[in-house]
């Protein structure tokens, strides 16, 4: 079993978060201003040294413009890990 931090969904995130930026045409320090926080912090969340919890997931997306529910939606759909019962 991989070891919860390592697990490789947290990338796929990390991943869609950083094209949905450049979608939007933003650069890291558009979506570092809306959040109110530095362009390192929105760097390290976008390589994937940095998590971000539920709350910080959901000011994150809202700084993109982008519907929760669909996000989830999207992740779900490309995740492979551990099945549910």
């Amino acid at each position: 079993m991989v070891h919860p931090i390592h697990d490789p969904r947290y990338q796929r995130i990390a991943d869609l978060l950083a094209e949905l930026r450049k979608e939007r045409g933003l650069l890291q320090q558009d979506v570092a201003d809306r959040l109110g926080r530095p362009q390192a912090f929105v760097s390290k969340v976008e390589s994937g040294l940095r998590r971000l919890d539920l709350i910080e997931l959901m000011d994150f997306l809202a700084a993109l413009d982008v519907d929760p529910q669909e996000f989830m939606d999207h992740i779900v759909s490309l995740s492979t890990g551990p099945k549910r019962r």
